[in-house]
């Protein structure tokens, strides 16, 4: 059989590891410049936002500094500094210093320019903007499991992401950042494919499986050790799963991020308390293994019997997901895949942004899915209206729906999916592959 016939047939015959074939690994060391800088939240959006990076280990005295932002390049002037925290990493004979620094006492609704560093080497200034402290509109970004060939091609989803999308407020990434929970070199890739998005907007990340290293017990894992450095996130979750499950309050709404990966059950009470005692318009829930799995030979029953319940009960709007590499998107569901029960009107997407994929379920629940397809989301939240957007990483819609709050009934979906056809491995094999000798 000629060489380029036996590619084929192996990409044809199973097109989920075509993705393998691609490679932009890069193993950078840290250096006393900082770098994988990175914006998240640990307290409240309108007066408050935390930054953590990276150098080598000579860096010990770090700061950031920060000024409300000006037209005026003067404004750096004005700027107040504030001293790092800083820990140690150390994993298979690599090292490095994470520094981190929480900004309080910011205006809200306000543009700030901040820097990191310290003696004479410093970052460039980036600039955000803080929350209104009164429920206003906002956009977000929400994206699927990032995973594999992050360099190569996971990057043009988040980077076309943000040129869809440029005043995004913050980004969901629904687990799975990384493919392998403490391989340095992939975390830099996911840091590189973003490279400045990072640092300037917001992260709400949740953990997944991957994010996890497996130990000698084949039932005991460990979250990676470049998690809490990576991050500051916040610590008013459960005991035990700090800066993995936890909450955010932004602008009417409240942002739910539950640890799948472990501990369901002791999860239930602290989810309760927070769904409960929840003073918001909106409630918006992301975890990473579905609870309802839009891929084939997969559920997670156990996790569904914990939480589920509390979807129900307390009407939660949205649920973002990951972890099966294929799209679905449907609404609330009653007992079994198949039926159906919009009285709750909570809608279940799933998603995948990385180029790894795999095959839809047969017993589809969902009302739109796809298979072999990069996505992003751009969700809209203004008023009684949240507007979802599904785009392929080569910008095209591929799904949307609207949720419109009704006082005292569900919330009422509104579907403009585009009449397009479901994408599946079949229709997006486009005959320019035949020539290829490698994918």
């Amino acid at each position: 059989m000629p060489k380029i016939c036996f590619i084929l047939l192996l990409f044809i015959a199973a097109p989920v590891y075509a993705h393998e074939f691609h490679r932009a690994a890069v193993d950078r060391a840290p250096t006393k410049i900082p770098d994988r800088i990175v914006l998240n939240w640990s307290g409240d959006p309108a007066t408050t936002v935390a930054v953590t990076w990276r150098t080598d280990t000579s860096i010990t005295g770090a700061e950031g500094q920060i000024a409300e932002a000006d037209a005026s390049p003067n404004f750096v002037t004005w700027a107040r500094g504030e001293k790092a925290r800083t820990e140690k990493w150390n994993h298979l004979g690599k090292a490095a210093h994470f520094h981190s620094v929480t900004f309080t006492g910011l205006k809200p609704d306000t543009l700030y320019a901040y820097r990191v560093g310290s003696g004479d080497i410093w970052s460039s200034w980036y600039q955000f903007s803080t929350a209104s402290a009164e429920p206003d509109e906002f956009t977000f970004i929400y994206f699927g499991d990032a995973q594999n060939n992050l360099l190569a091609l996971w990057s043009r989803a988040i980077r076309t992401a943000v040129l869809d999308a440029p005043h995004a407020d913050f980004i969901i990434h629904a687990g799975d950042l990384v493919d392998h929970a403490n391989n340095d070199s992939e975390w830099q890739e996911w840091f590189e494919a973003g490279s400045w998005i990072h640092a300037k907007i917001p992260s709400i990340p949740t953990p997944g499986n991957h994010e996890y290293e497996k130990m000698s017990d084949p039932d005991q894992r460990s979250l990676s050790t470049l998690w809490r450095p990576h991050f500051t996130l916040p610590e008013n979750g459960p005991e035990g799963l700090t800066e993995t499950t936890y909450f955010i309050d932004y602008q009417g709404a409240r942002i739910i991020s539950l640890n799948s990966c472990e501990r369901h059950r002791e999860q239930v009470a602290w989810l309760e308390r927070t769904l409960q005692d929840n003073p918001n318009k909106w409630t918006i829930v992301t975890f990473h293994h579905p609870i309802f799995s839009a891929s084939e030979g997969r559920d997670n029953a156990d996790q569904r019997e914990a939480w589920k319940p509390l979807f129900d009960k307390y009407a939660v709007d949205l649920v973002l997901q990951g972890h099966d590499h294929s799209y679905a998107r449907g609404n609330n569901l009653g007992s079994g895949v198949t039926v159906r029960d919009t009285t709750k009107g909570t809608v279940y997407v799933v998603s995948v942004s990385g180029p790894k994929q795999y095959d839809l379920r047969p017993d589809r629940w969902m009302t739109r899915g796809a298979e072999n397809s990069q996505l992003y989301q751009v969700i809209k939240v203004s008023g009684d209206t949240l507007h979802y957007r599904a785009m392929t990483a080569v910008s095209e819609l591929y799904d949307a729906f609207d949720l419109v709050k009704q006082k005292g009934n569900p919330n009422k979906l509104i579907d403009r999916a585009p009449p397009s056809s479901e994408r599946r491995w079949k229709n997006t094999l486009k005959k320019k592959d035949e020539d290829a000798t490698v994918f």
